[in-house]
């Protein structure tokens, strides 16, 4: 399970830092319940003790109350995710569970042996099977010595991170080069630095090692511009200035409509998270409906849509929720098609091994949809959704024009897991990924990012300096003449 519990992920470096700050508790900031009973014996048909397919996860059941446990070959801890059940199970045995009235996530039998796990705020789902108890292990005490952080840090990587081939990276060099360099008595400070230099040429944007509640360290590929505060705000004057009338802004800022020259609609999403002030994701989804609803409006279905083309910008996105994005794709179309298979690592000694590939569907809203000519603006800080969406609009017909750089180059959910005696890993926690997400042709996307179909500059030195926007003229160009 990952950031939200899979769905919404981190990005970039900024968005790491936000949510390790606050202790990395945005792995389902369900609040602490304390210890779980685990018996298989329980009362109700999602009683009792299951094993995720992939993503090292043990989730146990019992009195209304769900928590995760992460697993390696070499150790057990309870994990940051626990919830509560919301209301009565529906059909099927179908039970909700969350913070309080809110709920996150939908656990659903299928028989006694097996289950399926549905995120609101994920693409796809997470197969599970029973089993007959909590190993032993996972009733032990935590050992939070340096030996025990490292063995744990490493073995996580081993058993679940699927790119070190791609990456010509020998883990298990890695181990004998650094193993010997730690003791009982290693420093706190000398740690974190092996760790981060274990790490480090993995130059993966979805890597990132928490100590005391503090990102210490995040990837990202060489080369990427960390958007800062002043970056957005350059750009977003730059933007303004191709626009027709001021920008309408949704989602606390994060959503942004307008309109260009010769009735093309301007969309920029800034993020696929926090759009709303709570951590619910019908508030989410409420938010974008909005600023999509103010994009297309209502007569546009009737054939008396006022659009001829359409820009979406993604260049500053750090990323959230894959379904976000899949909900924006599905007012894009009038037909249902595949966005990408997701696949995760499920085997810790076969790092060849996979869960069999989930279809990913876009499927035609109900609400006011656009199915004319589109243009997308990518670049090297599209990171992780923001990705995910750009892979998904790649099934689009008519086909989307993409233009810009290259994505980021990090799509799978990302796992959060704590290394200490604190499940919110305010000691120490490390995120990496664990999936990937294919195309059509079962290609991966992960190190290079999706690359533009025109190649642009994007929000360059010299660009911002004379208040231009190369890749967004270079859309409207393209929109006009299509």
């Amino acid at each position: 399970m990952g950031a939200r519990m899979a769905g919404a992920r981190l990005v970039g470096g900024t968005a790491v830092a936000r949510a390790a700050a606050i202790g990395v508790a945005l792995a389902l900031s369900f609040g602490a319940l304390g210890a779980v009973p685990a018996s298989a014996a329980g009362t109700g048909p999602l009683d009792g003790v299951w094993r995720m397919d992939g993503y090292g996860t043990l989730v146990t059941v019992a009195g209304g109350s769900l928590r995760t446990y992460d697993t390696t070959r070499v150790s057990c801890l309870p994990g940051a995710v626990t919830a509560r059940q919301v209301g009565s199970p529906g059909a099927h045995g179908a039970t909700r569970y969350g913070e309080g009235p809110v709920a996150s996530m939908t656990f659903t039998p299928e028989g006694r042996r097996h289950a399926v796990l549905a995120l609101d705020d994920a693409a796809g789902v997470r197969r599970l099977e029973r089993l007959p108890a909590l190993p032993e292990r996972c009733r032990q005490s935590v050992d939070a010595g340096p030996l025990a952080v490292f063995d744990r840090f490493w073995a996580t990587f081993a058993e679940n991170y699927p790119f070190f081939a791609a990456k010509g990276i020998d883990w298990q060099a890695v181990r004998a080069r650094y193993r010997p360099l730690v003791t009982p008595d290693t420093p706190d400070a000398q740690l974190q630095q092996i760790l981060i230099d274990m790490i480090r040429p993995l130059d993966d944007a979805h890597t990132a090692l928490v100590h005391q509640g503090r990102t210490v360290y995040f990837g990202l590929r060489p080369g990427t511009r960390v958007p800062t505060t002043d970056l957005r705000a350059r750009a977003a004057a730059n933007v303004a200035r191709q626009l027709v009338a001021p920008a309408r802004t949704f989602g606390q800022g994060k959503l942004v409509v307008g309109e260009l020259p010769g009735r093309l609609g301007y969309l920029r999403v800034d993020s696929f998270d926090g759009y709303a002030a709570g951590d619910s994701f019908q508030e989410q989804t409420a938010e974008l409906d909005r600023a999509l609803d103010a994009l297309l409006p209502h007569d546009a279905t009737a054939g008396a849509d006022p659009l001829r083309g359409l820009v979406i910008d993604v260049r500053l996105n750090g990323g959230g929720s894959d379904a976000l994005g899949l909900r924006i794709a599905s007012r894009l179309t009038d037909r249902a098609y595949t966005a990408y298979r997701k696949v995760a690592r499920n085997d810790p000694d076969d790092p060849t091994r996979f869960t069999r590939p989930q279809p990913i569907t876009v499927r035609p809203s109900t609400a006011p949809r656009w199915t004319g000519p589109v243009a997308l603006l990518t670049s090297g800080s599209s990171v992780s959704a923001a990705e995910t969406f750009t892979q998904a609009l790649m099934g689009r017909a008519p086909r989307v024009t993409r233009i810009g750089e290259n994505t980021q180059g990090v799509f799978s959910d990302v796992l959060f897991r704590p290394l200490g005696n604190d499940p919110e890993g305010k000691d120490w926690a490390v995120f990496l990924p664990n999936e990937k997400y294919l195309d059509a042709r079962g290609r991966t996307f992960d190190g290079p990012g999706i690359p533009p179909r025109l190649r642009a500059p994007v929000f360059t030195e010299e660009d911002l300096a004379h208040g231009r926007d190369s890749a967004l003229t270079l859309a409207r160009q393209v929109l006009t003449t299509s």
